[in-house]
This record gives C-alpha cells, sequence and structure tokens, in this order.
C-alpha cells in the first residue's frame, strides 16, 4: 500500500488540503493561462481550418477573403454571445446549463451529449494532428510509430490532467507562446512585405467574383463560398470551452472569463483571417505531403539565409504539432465538467461528479482518455476519418445554447434595458451556428457525419435510462423517508423527555455510518435498537460531507456543506438524547469517503472501547452489475477497511 501511495504522489500528486483556505485560489487559473488551456484548441484549428476552407474554393481562391471576413464575424460573434452566457451564468455549465435552464432538460441533455462526443473527438482529433505534424519532420520509416505515439500521449495527457487543471495548463506555456509568437510575426512579415500587392489582392477578388458568377452563376458562386466556409467550421471549436470550465477560473470568475475570451477571439481571428491572406499574397497551393502552412512558410522564408529560414520553419511547424497535442486539454477540461454537471442532475451515473483527493473529477478524466484511446485504435489515428466525425456535435450545442439565450432575453425584456442589443448578438449567432450546423449535415452525412449523430444519439438514450432509474430508485427512498415524518410526529407526541445518561467510555456503544437525517440512518438505528435491546448505552453517529463537482464551486459553498453535515448528524444525537441516552456526532469533509470516515472510527474506537460499527445499505429487487455500479457501495469498502485495524462492523441490508 506504502508503495502504491508513493507511486500515486509521484505520478499524480499528494491529496490537497481542503482545510487551507486557498486552495481555490492556487487552483485556478488566471486569463492568460486559461487563454493557454482553453484557447489552444481554437488556435490550433488553424492548422488545418483555413487549409480546408481554401482548397474548398478550388481555382476560385481570392474568395477565400469572404470566407475570411465571415470566419472573422463567426468568431467575434460566437464569442460575445459565450461572453453573455458567462455572465446570465457565473457559476459555469456552458452550453449544456444553459439548454437545461433555458429550453427544458430534455434539450440539455441533447445539448450535454453532444457536447461530451465534441470534447473526446477533440481529444483523439488534436492528438493525431499533432502526431502527423510530428512525423511529418521524421524519416518515412518512422510512420509505423505513429500509431504508438498518439496512444502514448493519450496516456500522458491523461495522467497530467489527473493531477489537476492548473498543472496541465502550466506545461505548455512555452509552446503556446512559441506558436502566437511565430504565427503572428509570419503573418506581420507576409503582410508588410507584400502590401504594396493589397490593391491587386482586391482586384483579384472582383475578377474571382464576375468569373465565378459567369461559371456559376450567383447561387452557385455562394454555394462555394458556403461550403468553404462550413469545411472551415472546426475553427470554432474550444470557444465554448471556458463557459463550461469557469470554475476552474480565478476570482472573480465572470470579468476573467470575459478577459479569456477577448483573449481568444482577438488571436483566433488574427491568426486565421491572417493565413487567408497571406496564402493569396504568396500564391500558396497545395503540394503533396505538406500543409499549407508549412508551404507558406517557406515561402517567407525562401530569400532568408538558410540557418535562419530553417530554423524558423522548424520553430513554426514544431510548435504546430506541440499546440495540435495540447488542444486536447480542451476536451480534458470541458468532457468531465460536462459530465459532472449531468451527474449531478442524474442524467449521468453520480460517480462522474466525485472528486479525487487531487480535486479533480478523476472518473471523468479516465472516461474522456479512454473514450478517446478506443477511438485512436479503431481509426489508425486516421486524421482524415476523424475529421469527418468533428464539429457537428459542438453546433449543435453552440446553437441551442444561441436558441436558449434568445428565450431569455425575451422572457427578461422587462428587466433588461439593453435587451434588444443582446437578443440581436444571440440571435445572429444562431442564424450562424444554425446555418452551419445545417451545412456541416448536408456535407459530411454521407462522409461519414451520420456516425457522429448516431453515437450521440445512442449516448442521449443512455441518459434517459439511466435518469428513468434514479427518478424510480427515488420514488422507492420516498416510501423509506416516510419513517422521518413518523420519528418527528412521535418527538412532538412525546412531551416527557429523559434527561441524557452521562457519557460511560467502557460502556456498550453503537456507533452509525450515516449520511443525512433520512430513512436509511433511521431504520438502521431502530432495527439496531429493536435487535438488540437495552444494550447499547452510548449512540455516536458519523457522517462525511462529500465535495463533490456539485458543491466544490467555492469558499462558501464548502462552509455550507460543513455546516448541512454538522447539522444533520446533530439532529440523531437529539433524537437519542432525549430518549435518555448519551449521544455523540461526529462529522468530516472529504472526497473520499472511505478515508475521512475511517480516520473518525478510529478516534471512536480508542475513545470508546466496546464500540461496535454499524451501517445500513440499500438493496434493491432484480439488481444487475449495471445497476449496482450506478450506487454508491462505500460501506462495503469501509467494513474492509476496518476489520484491517480489527474492528467489528454489522452492515443491515434495507430492501426498497
Amino acid at each position: 500500500m506504502n508503495v502504491f501511495r508513493l507511486a500515486k504522489d509521484l505520478v499524480i500528486g499528494r491529496a490537497r488540503n481542503i482545510s487551507d483556505k486557498s486552495i481555490f485560489h492556487h487552483m485556478s487559473l488566471v486569463a492568460l493561462l486559461a487563454w493557454v488551456g482553453l484557447g489552444a484548441d481554437g488556435l490550433s484549428s488553424s492548422c488545418y481550418g483555413p487549409e480546408a476552407a481554401f482548397l474548398a474554393l478550388g481555382s476560385h481562391t481570392y474568395l477565400s477573403l469572404f470566407v475570411a471576413l465571415a470566419t472573422v464575424l463567426t468568431i467575434v460573434i460566437i464569442c460575445i454571445s459565450y461572453s453573455q452566457i458567462i455572465e446570465a451564468f457565473p457559476t459555469g455549465g456552458g452550453g449544456y446549463l444553459v439548454a437545461s435552464k433555458l429550453l427544458s432538460p430534455t434539450v440539455g441533455v441533447v445539448s450535454g451529449c453532444a457536447l461530451i462526443g465534441d470534447y473526446i473527438l477533440t481529444i483523439a482529433l488534436s492528438v493525431a494532428s499533432g502526431a502527423d505534424a510530428v512525423f511529418s519532420m521524421l524519416p518515412v520509416e518512422m510512420q509505423v510509430w505513429k500509431l504508438k505515439f498518439s496512444l502514448g500521449m493519450v496516456v500522458f495527457l491523461t495522467l497530467l490532467n489527473l493531477r489537476g487543471a492548473k498543472e496541465s495548463v502550466v506545461l505548455w506555456v512555452p509552446v503556446f507562446f512559441v506558436f502566437v509568437l511565430t504565427y503572428t510575426f509570419a503573418i506581420i512579415y507576409a503582410v508588410s512585405a507584400h502590401f504594396g500587392e493589397l490593391p491587386d489582392i482586391a482586384h483579384g477578388m472582383a475578377t474571382d467574383v464576375q468569373s465565378g458568377a459567369a461559371d456559376l452563376g450567383w447561387l452557385g458562386l455562394v454555394a462555394v463560398v458556403l461550403r468553404a466556409y462550413s469545411l472551415g467550421a472546426g475553427t470554432y471549436t474550444g470557444i465554448e470551452a471556458v463557459s463550461n470550465g469557469l470554475n476552474t477560473l480565478r476570482e472573480p470568475r465572470v470579468q476573467t472569463g470575459k478577459r479569456t475570451m477577448i483573449y481568444m477571439a482577438v488571436s483566433l481571428s488574427f491568426v486565421v483571417g491572417g493565413l487567408l491572406l497571406a496564402y493569396l499574397l504568396y500564391h500558396v497551393t497545395h503540394v503533396e505531403g505538406k500543409t499549407l502552412n508549412a508551404v507558406l512558410f517557406e515561402k517567407i522564408t525562401a530569400a532568408w539565409p538558410p540557418l535562419a529560414a530553417k530554423s524558423f520553419v522548424i520553430a513554426a511547424m514544431a510548435s504546430s504539432g506541440a499546440l495540435l497535442i495540447i488542444a486536447a486539454q480542451t476536451g480534458f477540461f470541458g468532457g468531465p465538467r460536462v459530465l459532472a454537471n449531468m451527474a449531478v442532475d442524474r442524467w449521468m451515473p453520480t460517480r462522474f461528479a466525485t472528486l479525487s483527493d487531487r480535486l479533480v473529477t478523476q472518473n471523468g478524466v479516465l472516461l474522456m482518455g479512454g473514450a478517446a484511446l478506443l477511438l485512436l485504435f479503431f481509426t489508425a489515428a486516421a486524421v482524415n476519418l476523424l475529421v469527418v466525425l468533428y464539429s457537428i456535435n459542438v453546433f449543435i450545442t453552440f446553437s441551442l445554447s444561441q436558441l436558449g439565450m434568445v428565450r431569455h432575453w425575451w422572457i427578461e425584456r422587462a428587466k433588461e434595458p439593453k435587451w434588444k442589443t443582446r437578443i440581436f448578438i444571440n440571435g445572429f449567432g444562431l442564424l450562424l451556428t444554425g446555418g452551419i450546423l445545417i451545412s456541416l449535415c448536408v456535407v459530411k452525412f454521407f462522409e461519414g457525419g451520420w456516425v457522429t449523430l448516431f453515437v450521440t444519439g445512442l449516448l442521449i438514450g443512455v441518459a434517459f435510462w439511466v435518469k428513468n432509474h434514479y427518478r424510480h430508485t427515488q420514488k422507492k427512498l420516498h416510501r423509506l423517508n416516510e419513517l422521518v415524518a413518523a420519528a418527528l410526529a412521535d418527538d412532538a407526541l412525546n412531551t416527557v423527555e429523559k434527561a441524557p445518561a452521562p457519557c460511560n467510555p467502557n460502556a456498550r456503544t453503537a456507533v452509525f455510518l450515516v449520511n443525512g437525517f433520512n430513512g436509511l440512518g433511521l431504520h438502521t438505528l431502530l432495527a439496531v435498537v429493536r435487535m438488540f435491546p437495552k444494550v447499547y448505552q452510548n449512540f455516536v453517529f458519523v457522517q462525511v460531507g462529500v465535495l463533490d463537482a456539485g458543491n466544490f464551486k467555492g469558499a462558501a459553498e464548502v462552509e455550507n456543506l460543513r455546516e448541512h453535515s454538522r447539522a444533520e448528524v446533530e439532529r440523531y444525537v437529539g433524537y437519542m438524547s432525549r430518549r435518555g441516552f448519551h449521544a455523540e456526532a461526529h462529522y468530516a469533509l472529504g472526497t473520499d469517503i472511505v478515508e475521512e470516515a475511517a480516520k473518525l472510527c478510529d478516534g471512536i474506537a480508542e475513545k470508546f472501547p466496546q464500540a461496535q460499527f454499524f451501517a445500513g445499505q440499500l438493496v434493491f429487487k432484480d439488481e444487475s452489475f449495471v445497476t449496482r455500479w450506478l450506487h454508491n457501495h462505500t460501506v462495503f469498502e469501509l467494513q474492509r477497511r476496518l476489520y484491517q485495524n480489527g474492528r467489528a462492523m454489522l452492515i443491515l441490508p434495507i430492501q426498497v
């Protein structure tokens, strides 16, 4: 166990101290780091998004200026729209929460499941594209290692994200800024070196419009531009990640989130628009085995000294490959948080809302990494296959989020003086994202896009099955919780209260592991009193307040959980004290129930040598492996832990 703990501390890191009041400050990301962690996905798309749009135009390359303008406009509108979402939902949640609250929970599930699929594809495609970029600089015989390299990078990123958001971002800061500096320099250099040719670009665009209209007709010309615009839609993925991961940002979170959106909008617009213009200025054409960016950089540095030219191209392309891999961070940031939010609402198994001792949604990180590994393995990390599956899902979420915000501003129009401006921004965003979604579905459906929609549909079906199971379970628990009302009524009728007995540490003591003043806890307590009449003189109640993604949002929420745990366990003390017994309450907060409860039990056993531990466990009819996985069975783990310490624990089955 010590060896395992040492290895875990070395690879993932030591457990965080939740009692540290500055923990949220230390774990949070300032806007600059959030730009690195969440903006890498968008910026990395400049390695393939502008190229896809440019090549889709065929011989009408000057029409790329229209595509560039439309792309920049779309980036700005989506970023402004999501800034409004950040203001409206300052605790985070993104597209899932917006659709759930402003449209309906059912629509929210569609949005959430679409996002989960998109984030898995983000990890797989980013790593595969990065591997392509890295191995394009290596000898051809090294290509056989590309899949192994991709799988290894996913494993590495998974372990890195198990350490925490901040740790997984800081490592990539130098690489991120090498990319930003090299691409910024290349674009500025390209435009300044050909500044005198800008009028020729305008003339070429007019000529392309005239020739295109003559050859294809005006509708055909518009269709060509729209197709190129849609095929470059991967550029916009990752923008929503800031609103999804708002709880990881530094306070004040809304201002930090909006500042991050500005960084993303400016950098992404500049790089994408600048690259499309630079392609025209240098008359870049497709070269087999090279990306358009590689061709562009070679043309830019053609007149430079050989060493400087080679060094710049290697730095630019190496940082491109690294940034593509860094872009997978967006999937590891956003995916687990969407899963956690859905788990809190019981659309996904509740274990996806639990936190590790590093205060990370560990199960979500592992699921995203595992799913990306399988996707890479079965597609052999083929970018041409993955890119077909990509982008559709994120525009489902984009469109539903914009629709929800339009409805929100319409309802709030009497309270919001700027509602017309706000509803226009989100309405325009809805037209843009909805149009792109329709275009992507039409263009990509028979190329393999149907697979994405089919898998997303299956995930939505799973979510409804999970929700239905928890709903039926809640109905059964409601009958059990009627015992609470009966106990309170009994207290009300019992006007003669007995004085609590003095504490006798050597007397027989019953210790109950409880989770709130509820039917399960009372049923267990009364069962023990009934089975062992007049045996126990002391009654001790233990409760662990569990920190999860639903309540770990700030120091105030943690303190509220602490107070709630104390109040709930004290109700048991009052209940038994009024009946003449000595009763005590012990409680703690933590992410690991077994660990915290075991510590409390050890202390209780030292004070009360004749302590006997009890816990209740719900038993459902027609249980299966799947249904058992949906519920908490920590009492069995705690029982094993106490047995190892030489302490007896009796688990009472309670059928519902």
